[in-house]
Formats: C-alpha cells, structure tokens, sequence
C-alpha cells in the first residue's frame, strides 16, 4: 500500500500534468489533484516535525483521551478522518512547518467551488491559483530534505516555468551563494550558471559556507553537482567576453582574460591581482624598468618580459643578435 509520501507525490505529479495540458476540463482536474497533494504533503511534513510521536495523533481530526490503565491517559484517534484544511495551518503554526496558508486557501476556494459544480473564477485565475502553490510544495520538500527534481521528474520542469515558483527558487539559491568569499570580484552570485542544462538556479549545498575553495554547488533544475572552477570560468566569460571578443575583433589584442599558469584555468583577469578560481597571486612587474610602459599580463605568461616590454625585450634580442 502506497505511503502517505508516495500518494502525495502521485497526486503532484498528476495535478501538474493536467496542469500542462492547458484545457479547461484538465484545469479542474489539476486542483483537484494539486491540492490533494499538496495537503498530504503538508500532512506527511508535521509527521516529520515529530518523528517519535504517533502519526495518527499527529493527521488525526478527533482524538480522545482514554486511560492508559496505568493512572494516566493516552489519546484516541475517533474514527479514520484527518486533519482538513483549517487544522493543517494550525498544527503547521504549533509544528514549525512553514507553510503559506494564503496560497492554499485560494486553492481551496476554487476547489471547494468545483465541488459544486460552480466557480467564478476564469480559466486564468484558476491557473494562476495553482501556480502559486506551487511554491508551497517546493518550501515543504525543502523543509523534508527531499529533492523535487528526481522525485517529481518533468513535473518539476513545468513547474519551474511558472514565474511564481521560478523567482522563489532564484532568490533562495542566490541567497545560499551569498555568504562565499570569491577570489575575484568579478565573480557574483547572478553569474553564476549550471554547465549541463544553463540554469541560473545553483546553490551551495552547505549555504553557510564562505570559503570558495569549500563551496559545493548544485543545480536546482536539473539536479546536477556543478563543478567550482567550471562555474567560475563560465561566469568570467559572461562578465568579460564580450570585451575580450571586441579586442580580438578590433585589434588582435588578448585580453582582459588569461590562462593562469597554476591552474590552467581561463580565470585570470586583468587588473585583477589573482586568479578568479585557485587565487595564485599574479605576481611580476608590470611596468618595463627600461622605458617605464606597461608589460602585458600574455607577455609574462609567455615568459617574454624579464622586466621589459616586448618592444624593448625585442631590441634586447636584436642587439644581442648584433654582437
């Protein structure tokens, strides 16, 4: 017999499919689906919140208290019936469950209408009123440690296209990248991008890290583990390509980004006093002790300056050569 976890996740994957199929009649079908599971969601999350206890005690609409034989009591559940809307938001409250009660209401109200064979509400609306549970279901999987993306497959996808539970996702993986202290400035957490399908939804795993040599990060779309100094590369070339694009193009001329020599990583960035990814100091003299102008970041990567500029090193050479 399917667990209460398992119907919950059925019947969200149910909703969110007829939810997709944009039809009017499909649109009924997906509260009435959504909503079922988005309750045993928040049922199985107070469970949860009390392991030790009796589930029963925990779901159950009526309970009694009978004597336990002993001179104290224990509680009964009366009858089969569970915790209905109204008591779900209350034991959430006394449980530490977050959970927003105005986003289910809106839901319940439609539903409860249908139920009736009567709703006001435009396909629209009713739409609309399902997408903004979905939130809800991502913050109690959240609470529950469990990862939506593999439990909920392409349901998850279409329910990352809706902008309601698209911005939530993106703030709260934002804010997990806020702590880290990056190696370079260029690096932000709105740069950083998952490699395997493009999303801007990766978060740390540990979010009270601060150190980016610890950091390990994951994508919240597809799943994946994102590796640092992919992510760091990538978000360099989304900050200074286009100029390094414009270098090239214009001029032949490399730059702003390098290939540091300790990581060989295409995160070195100039002007910058280290490597965006393994932070090894660029540590040489920029400035040519013959004629005082600048020494550029390639040429002391190619080993060319020695404290010159290519022009003086190329005279250097040429009259050497001479001798």
């Amino acid at each position: 017999m399917p667990s209460l976890f398992e119907n919950a996740i059925a019947s969200i994957r149910m909703g969110v499919e007829d939810f997709r199929q944009q039809d009017h009649d499909r649109d009924i079908s997906a509260v009435r689906n959504f909503y079922a599971g988005l309750l045993l969601l928040a049922k199985e999350a107070l469970i949860r919140a009390a392991p030790n206890a009796d589930p029963q005690h925990i779901i159950g609409a009526k309970l009694k208290p009978v004597p336990d034989g002993q001179g104290g009591i224990e509680l009964s559940q009366v009858g089969h019936s569970t915790i209905d809307f109204q008591q779900i938001g209350e034991r959430a409250k006394d449980f530490g469950v977050a959970l927003d009660h105005k986003a289910l209401k809106a839901l319940n109200t439609i539903r409860n209408d249908m139920e009736h064979h009567y709703t006001s509400e435009s396909a629209t609306a009713i739409r609309s009123a399902i997408s903004k549970g979905f939130p809800v279901a991502a913050s109690l999987f959240r609470q529950m440690d469990e990862n939506p993306v593999t439990l909920l497959g392409e349901a998850w996808t279409t329910m990352l296209e809706t902008k309601e539970l698209y911005d939530q996702e993106l703030r709260e993986a934002r804010a997990t990248l806020e702590k880290i202290e990056w190696h370079s400035p260029s690096i932000i957490p709105e740069v950083i991008k998952c490699g395997n399908c493009q999303s801007e939804l990766v978060e740390q795993i540990e979010p009270d890290n601060g150190s980016q040599d610890c950091a390990e990060l994951r994508c919240k779309t597809c799943g994946q583990d994102v590796e640092m100094a992919d992510a760091i590369e990538r978000a360099i070339e989304k900050v200074h390509g286009t100029e390094a694009y414009i270098r090239y193009k214009d001029a032949f001329e490399d730059g702003p980004i390098y290939t540091c020599p300790a990581c060989g990583r295409a995160t070195l960035i100039e002007g910058e006093d280290s490597c965006a990814n393994c932070s090894e100091a660029l540590d040489y003299t920029d400035e040519c002790i013959r004629c005082g102008e600048g020494i550029s970041i390639q040429d002391y990567l190619d080993g060319l300056d020695e404290g010159l500029c290519s022009y003086c090193a190329h005279m250097r050479e040429k009259i050497m050569r001479d001798d």
